[in-house]
């Protein structure tokens, strides 16, 4: 019998509901029938809810020591609960997010954050910046990049030749140069010169009838324009069942669909399904990868 793939389970911010979501994932039937967890967090127990330095540095550390792992071959891949960006500015770090973090941890060039559902999967342009900066943000250059990087990382997720949908930045997708002129100017062209390559994409699209398109099955994957523009219908149709990967590691890694949810860390409310979700598709992935 073949061993199952040992999946690393980062905590997150101990002071959120990562630690009691790890707990409750780690031993569900569904997740030890498909894999080995094991989890990485602190030693010690941290206050319910209570942001500090302290427990943003223990969710780095223990984010750190699951990359080393799995980049040398003792882990097959890590599934993350959440960290707070707040309690990892006030410990001094720089990122702003496990995606940026696991890029420079790996060394990888070009990462991207895709949100993997059964009806729906989103991957984002730009991820956390104010949204004044997104239009200089999205580049030429870099949608064509993120294509390239989403049509070769899709056969993975079941997709042998993807279908991809780019949504407009501007409303009606900047209607022929009346509401914007960036969608003509620089999402239209980035099209173009993938269809030249052969990546099967079209757009841009207006944003508010994409995603529906793709639920019915006309794209396999959309590329939004920022944050709340993909993560918004991603949440609507599939919340607590969405899984956050990151696509262009040399390692993999899947995390949960939400954030740190202080309010009610340790009460035993934190509903662990998105983890169980991610961990399952981390285990679905590193068996794909070493069969």
């Amino acid at each position: 019998m073949p061993r199952l793939p040992r999946i690393a389970l980062t905590v997150g911010d101990p002071a959120g509901v990562g630690p009691e979501i790890v707990e409750r994932a780690r031993v569900a039937p569904s997740v030890l029938a498909v894999c080995e967890p094991v989890v990485y967090g602190p030693s010690r127990r941290f206050a319910p809810g209570v942001l500090s330095a302290d427990a943003g540095r223990a969710a780095y550390d223990a984010l750190v020591r699951a990359v080393d792992d799995a980049t040398g071959g003792r882990v097959d891949a890590i599934a993350t609960a959440p960290v707070n960006k707040e309690a990892w500015a006030l410990a001094g770090l720089p990122w702003r997010g496990h995606t940026d973090l696991l890029a420079h941890l790996t060394g990888a060039r070009r990462v991207a954050m895709m949100f993997y559902s059964k009806p729906l999967r989103v991957v984002l342009a730009t991820v956390h910046v104010a949204l004044a900066e997104v239009p200089a943000l999205v580049t030429r250059e870099g949608l064509v990049e993120l294509a390239r990087l989403t049509a070769s990382e899709l056969p993975r997720f079941g997709f042998p030749m993807p279908r991809l949908g780019l949504a407009g930045l501007n409303p009606h997708a900047g209607e022929h140069g009346v509401i914007g002129r960036e969608d003509d100017e620089v999402l239209a062209p980035a099209v173009e010169q993938c269809r030249a390559e052969g990546i099967r994409i079209d757009g841009p699209f207006p944003a508010d009838t994409l995603f529906v398109r793709a639920m019915r099955g006309e794209f396999d994957a959309v590329i939004a324009c920022y944050h709340d523009q993909g993560l918004v219908p991603i949440k609507m149709v599939a919340f607590g069942q969405a899984v956050n990967v990151t696509l262009g590691l040399p390692i993999i890694r899947t995390s949960v669909d939400h954030g740190t949810a202080f309010d009610i860390a340790g009460t035993g409310r934190a509903d662990p399904g998105s983890l169980i979700e991610a961990i399952l598709l981390a285990a679905r992935l590193a068996s794909h990868a070493h069969g």
